[in-house]
C-alpha cells in the first residue's frame, strides 16, 4: 500500500503546479528551435506517429530525455538533504489504492497525456499559422498547469514517462504502480495523434 503521506500526494501543492508548468513552457520556447523541445518521451512518440521526427531521432531523444531525467534526479536529491527533511516532500509518483486503483490511474495518466499531445499537435499545426508565435509554448505550459490541478490530487501527474518513474528510482520509492506512469502516458500519445488528425486537424 502506498499513501498520500508518503509519497508526497497533496493536492495542494499549488505553487509546484505553476512552477512546473511555467518551467516546460519556458524550456520549449528556448531550445524548440534546436529540438522541437522534446523533453516528454510521450511527446516524441506522438511526433515519431505523426512522421515529424525519424524513428532514430525518436530513439535518440527518448535515451537523452531518461539519460537527463536520471542526472537531474541525482543532482536534486543529493543537494536536496532529504534525508534530514522530517515530513516527505519527495513528490514520488503514486496513487492511493484507497482512493482509485490502477485501471483508474492509467485512464487518468492516459487522459492527461493525450489532452497535451492534442494541445502540442493544435500549437505546431502548420494550417492554424500559429508555430512562430509565443502562443506555442504558452498553450503547452497552460495545459500542464490544468493536468496538474486536476491530476494531482489522484495520480501526482505524471503524464510523462521519464518524470513518472525515474524520480521514484533516484529515491528509492519504487512501487508496483511503476507501469501506470511508464506506459499510461504511451497509451495517451498513440491516442491523441489519429484522434487530432481524423477530428482536429
Amino acid at each position: 500500500r502506498v499513501s498520500t503521506q508518503s509519497t508526497g500526494i497533496r493536492g495542494e501543492n499549488h505553487p509546484v503546479k505553476c512552477m512546473d508548468s511555467t518551467g516546460i513552457g519556458t524550456i520549449v520556447h528556448i531550445i524548440g528551435p534546436v529540438s522541437g523541445g522534446n523533453v516528454n518521451p510521450a511527446v516524441s512518440v506522438a511526433l515519431l506517429l505523426d512522421a515529424r521526427i525519424s524513428l532514430v531521432r525518436a530513439i535518440f531523444y527518448i535515451a537523452c530525455q531518461f539519460i537527463g531525467g536520471f542526472a537531474g534526479a541525482g543532482a536534486l536529491y543529493g543537494l536536496g538533504n532529504h534525508q534530514n527533511i522530517s515530513v516527505d516532500i519527495s513528490g514520488a509518483n503514486a496513487y492511493d489504492p484507497d482512493s482509485i486503483n490502477g485501471a483508474q490511474a492509467f485512464f487518468l495518466e492516459a487522459f492527461g497525456t493525450m489532452f497535451l499531445i492534442l494541445t502540442i499537435l493544435a500549437s505546431i499545426n502548420e494550417r492554424r499559422e500559429q508555430t512562430k508565435t509565443y502562443l506555442t509554448p504558452l498553450a503547452i505550459g497552460v495545459s500542464i498547469l490544468i493536468m496538474h490541478i486536476f491530476l494531482i490530487p489522484y495520480t501526482n501527474c505524471g503524464i510523462n514517462p521519464v518524470r513518472g518513474t525515474v524520480w521514484n528510482v533516484v529515491t528509492g520509492i519504487k512501487t508496483d504502480q511503476f507501469w501506470v506512469y511508464l506506459f499510461g502516458p504511451i497509451v495517451g500519445a498513440i491516442t491523441a495523434v489519429p484522434m487530432f488528425n481524423f477530428v482536429f486537424s
